[in-house]
């Protein structure tokens, strides 16, 4: 088995990346891509542990991603609620412009974060960043921390209610981020030796009759590949990715996006139900090998 997209403590995950390296060894788990939220911050760390066990690594981050680039008529925009994530696998040598602009990605999350600490203070939920600093335990600070915050104070009884009630799209909690350009960033991905792939599609929340353009625009801008398996997902829906990906040369790639126990059903090595993703799907791409 394989994993090409997983989460650590470097961002919104439980494990931290000598952990979840681990986990994946106890899992008989041949390689594996750390692609935490808008840092590298885990890499080191995760490639030194993945070296002593054995296991392929493959360096990694997700992008959030606000625009496409220049306006193109006919191209859709993302439907109500709909999120633009984009994978870069195989960073093997960041360009300075590149470590450039997961510097800025950084600064929009701080910003982000202390927007969410105003927000509840106006619910008059009292917080302070200290508290929440002290959640992080110095690490990149997110969504879960907040969640984590509202159990502590009693607000919710668990991070699944926190989210439910305050922290997803839509909740009073939820502060949109400020991605970057998809042209730019899937440019940096490719001059840092990385190939640019769509993470979990669906939650474009583009329709069907709509995506093969919208991937096909995307593909002519620097896309090399789709994320087409992927736990929440519908069968039938990834097996047509699949087909579209394959039309449009794309990459076809497979994911848990694994981040611990508080995102059920998500477990390292595999993808859509319990789907295990095997080695052939790393195989197909020449340029992560």
């Amino acid at each position: 088995m394989i994993d090409l997209h997983t989460h650590s403590t470097a961002s919104d995950g439980e494990l931290n990346p000598a952990q979840l390296i681990r986990e994946a060894a106890k899992k008989g788990i041949s390689s594996v891509a750390l692609t935490d939220h808008d840092t590298l911050d885990g890499l080191e760390c995760a490639e030194n542990e993945a070296k002593a066990a054995g296991i392929r690594f493959i360096h990694g981050i997700e992008i959030s991603i606000s625009r496409i680039g220049e306006s193109v008529s006919g191209v859709p925009g993302l439907g109500p609620g709909g999120e633009f994530h984009l994978l870069g696998l195989g960073i093997k040598s960041p360009t300075s412009d590149f470590l450039g602009a997961v510097a800025e990605l950084s600064r929009r999350r701080e910003k982000r974060n202390l927007e969410i600490l105003a927000r509840m203070h106006e619910l008059s939920i009292e917080a302070s960043w200290e508290d929440v600093l002290a959640l992080s335990g110095g690490r990149t600070i997110g969504r879960p921390h907040f969640a984590e915050l509202l159990v502590r104070k009693r607000i919710v009884k668990n991070r699944e209610q926190a989210f439910d009630r305050y922290l997803r799209i839509g909740k009073p909690l939820f502060v949109p981020k400020t991605g970057f350009d998809f042209t730019e960033a899937a440019a940096l991905i490719r001059e840092s030796g990385g190939i640019p792939v769509l993470a979990h599609p669906g939650s474009l929340y583009i329709a069907w009759g709509r995506l093969p353009g919208f991937l096909k625009v995307l593909k002519d801008r620097g896309l090399a590949g789709i994320e087409a398996w992927h736990p929440n997902a519908k069968a039938k829906f990834c097996r047509r990715l699949e087909e579209l990906g394959k039309t449009l040369g794309l990459y076809i790639t497979e994911g848990s996006d694994f981040h611990g126990a508080s995102r059920p059903g998500r477990e390292l090595g595999c993808s859509q139900k319990g789907r295990k993703i095997s080695d052939s799907v790393l195989e197909a791409i020449p340029e992560l090998l």
